[in-house]
């Protein structure tokens, strides 16, 4: 059998009242919430997936400031790795109502609430991220090294 992990992008977005911008989407006939996030695609880079993602999912057009690192995780259900890579990023502007088909809509979370979604939340990986963002984990874009990238 060939390992084939899946690579991943996520975004986290704070406003300035404190609330972390997430997603309620449909994942595996459950209604669970995640970060902005998703697959990179081929010939994508990744800042430029992490942007397209947040927009496709929050309707949201995202900057990203910061790497925040990167994450595997192996999924209980099915036994599947995923690597994400995790950004900070700013909501620059509000652009679309429209979202992904699966995701159901686009909130702005604080702390507590996110904690008080306990088994709702996609995986351990969007708990983990916030986290390590608010301790203040925080790497230069610049150590993400792409060929043809900006």
């Amino acid at each position: 059998m060939t390992w084939k992990p899946h690579a991943t992008v996520a975004v986290i977005v704070e406003d300035q009242d404190n609330r972390y911008l997430l997603v309620e989407e449909h994942s595996d006939g459950r209604i669970v919430f995640n970060q902005p996030a998703g697959h990179i695609e081929e010939g994508e880079t990744v800042l430029d997936a992490a942007r397209r993602e947040a927009l496709e999912e929050t309707g949201w057009q995202v900057e990203p400031q910061a790497f925040l690192g990167m994450y595997r995780y192996i999924a209980p259900a099915n036994g599947r790795t995923y690597f994400r890579f995790c950004f900070v990023a700013n909501a620059t502007q509000h652009v679309s109502e429209r979202l992904d088909d699966g995701i159901i809509a686009a909130h702005w979370l604080t702390l507590e609430e996110i904690r008080g979604l306990g088994d709702r939340l996609r995986s351990p990986m969007v708990l983990d991220c916030i986290l390590d963002y608010r301790k203040g984990r925080r790497f230069p874009l610049d150590v993400i090294v792409e060929p043809g990238a900006p």
